[in-house]
């Protein structure tokens, strides 16, 4: 696989080692079509997840982009490296809307990919967080379904999710696809 144009060599390098190392592959790629979406990434059953999925974003040549506290990104230690691998700031010191933020964000750029953990925590949450879904709607946004599958060792993006304003039943649909990813920690994945 040729490095990407947009990838930095250092990170690409990194990770093909990295997936090497570990017998992953790629299982799929985004739609080269698709310059602006809310990358979804399920099941989030570990921290190993953030470094699989930014591997795989980096072999893809996806500059996917994901929300950090602020205080990470302004970090002397950290901060350079939490910038170089794609977060946006966020300031939760504010009574700000992250929708409307996130919003703002599609509506300044014209390339974007957003990645989103809708469950919030490492932890089995039968709930998922709506904000992804009402992001999409307002920027008008497909959502894509990144995946990490540890039973298959693949990493890559399923179908994408145009919503339709019915949430129970698009979430029913984004659900079902993950229902056959298995996480790091399968009992804590998507039921």
């Amino acid at each position: 696989m040729p490095k990407p144009a947009n990838t930095p060599t250092f990170w690409y390098l990194f990770s093909k080692f990295w997936f090497w190392l570990n017998g992953w592959k790629l299982a799929s790629v985004v739609p080269p079509d698709i310059r602006k979406a809310i990358m979804i990434a399920a099941p989030h059953t570990s921290n190993w997840d953030l470094l699989y999925a930014r591997a795989a974003f980096f072999l893809m040549g996806v500059p996917v982009r994901f929300t950090v506290k602020k205080e990470w990104v302004d970090n002397p230690i950290v901060g350079g490296l939490m910038k170089s691998l794609g977060a946006l700031a966020v300031d939760r010191s504010r009574n700000n809307s992250l929708v409307d933020g996130m919003i703002q964000l599609f509506n300044e750029r014209e390339e974007l990919v957003i990645l989103i953990t809708p469950e919030g925590t490492r932890s089995y949450q039968p709930k998922w967080r709506k904000g992804f879904y009402f992001v999409s709607q307002g920027a008008h946004v497909p959502i894509l379904l990144g995946f990490l599958d540890y039973k298959n060792k693949e990493a890559g993006v399923g179908p994408a999710v145009y919503p339709t304003g019915d949430y129970e039943a698009d979430l029913e649909k984004i659900k079902a696809f993950y229902r056959t990813k298995t996480g790091r920690f399968p009992e804590l994945g998507v039921r």
